[in-house]
């Protein structure tokens, strides 16, 4: 049964990988290593890899019966957002990534859905689906700038760690309110008194 076409890929892209020069006989290996521009949307909504930003492949290309095997590790820096304090986030990561990259025509090809296993054009494999999953599915959904960031005061906003160990403030029941706003003004009457008898 035919599969569906696949756009052509493009060579001169930085995540396409021409693999002519490794032979196709199992075990064969050739080394990868190549600085990239991130690609866009790199990551989650609160913290991702900057858009052109250098990411960093350490890969090694190996021949297998039914494809090639790429492993390795990729390397870049993320940026975003605390979840709890909203500070910003600047740190490195190192992802490993293991993908299968299967010949055309081949029984893995044939057998198997395209979310399973990469695909080969010829001789050339497209790396960004794979470095994609490989980053995102690392990311946490609420990132930290630290393990133990106390976040924000919800009532005036300022980070725990500027604010005394003491801090916290008056909760008054709203139905009460009013009694309170009728106990200032006695409160600020007996000075009034004092300045009229001097």
């Amino acid at each position: 049964m035919p599969k569906s076409p696949h756009s052509h890929l493009d060579p001169r892209q930085p995540l396409v990988v021409d693999t002519t020069k490794l032979p196709r006989q199992p075990g064969a290996t050739r080394a990868l290593k190549r600085v990239i521009p991130a690609p866009v949307d790199l990551g989650l909504e609160l913290i991702s890899v900057p858009e052109g930003s250098d990411v960093e492949l350490d890969l090694t290309l190996t021949s297998v019966s039914e494809g090639v095997y790429v492993s390795g590790s990729v390397r870049a820096t993320l940026t975003g957002e605390c979840g709890r304090c909203l500070n910003e986030i600047n740190e490195s990561f190192d992802v490993k990534i293991a993908e299968l990259f299967a010949y055309e025509d081949s029984t893995t090809e044939e057998t198997t859905d395209e979310d399973e296993v990469g695909r080969m054009q010829g001789d050339l494999l497209d790396l960004e689906p794979a470095v994609r999953d490989a980053v995102v599915l690392t990311l946490p959904t609420n990132p930290l700038c630290r393990p133990d960031c106390p976040g924000l005061c919800p009532e005036c906003g300022v980070h725990f760690d500027d604010l005394p160990a003491d801090h916290s403030h008056e909760e008054i029941d709203a139905r009460w309110a009013a009694l309170r706003n009728l106990a200032e003004p006695s409160k600020a009457a007996p000075p009034q008194d004092q300045d009229s008898e001097e």
